[in-house]
């Protein structure tokens, strides 16, 4: 799945006390963890948390997207990699799923969903939320869209 939209950002994704623990809320969180990332447009790096840091397989939380984008599956790196672009170049709205592979025998899912803003002046940001299933894929899984 890949998905862009571009967006009026007349309403901006928020989140509310009530969502309780994490960002998918208390009841979702048995089922993936999610944790939030930003990006900043005018020097082209993202800002991971702790565990999709850690779920990347990176050593710093500060990275340049091919940075991030090296453990995914290979089929979908170019996909993924003009959803940036063109979220980069205006105001939009994007989401995709794909799987880190990690090892022989680690496959994990990943969804990854966010919006770009603040294109005034030679600016622009990124804000999005990485969904990490909490289980594994087979290491002989493919997965084919339709």
């Amino acid at each position: 799945m890949f998905k862009i939209a571009n967006a009026n950002l007349a309403t901006t994704f928020t989140v509310s006390e009530q969502d309780g623990n994490g960002l998918l809320g208390q009841h979702a969180c048995r089922f993936g963890l999610s944790e939030d990332w930003t990006g900043d447009l005018t020097n082209g790096l993202l800002k991971l948390g702790n565990h999709a840091r850690s779920l990347h397989g990176l050593e710093n939380h500060e990275c340049g997207l091919l940075t991030v984008m090296r453990c995914y599956d290979q089929a979908d790196r170019g996909h993924i990699l003009r959803l940036f672009e063109q979220a980069a170049t205006q105001p939009s709205r994007f989401c995709y799923s794909t799987t880190i592979v990690s090892g022989a025998q680690h496959r994990q899912p990943v969804f990854c969903i966010g919006e770009s803003s603040g294109f005034e002046g030679s600016g622009g940001n990124m804000v999005g939320l990485f969904i990490f299933p909490r289980f594994q894929l087979p290491a002989t899984a493919s997965v084919t869209p339709s």
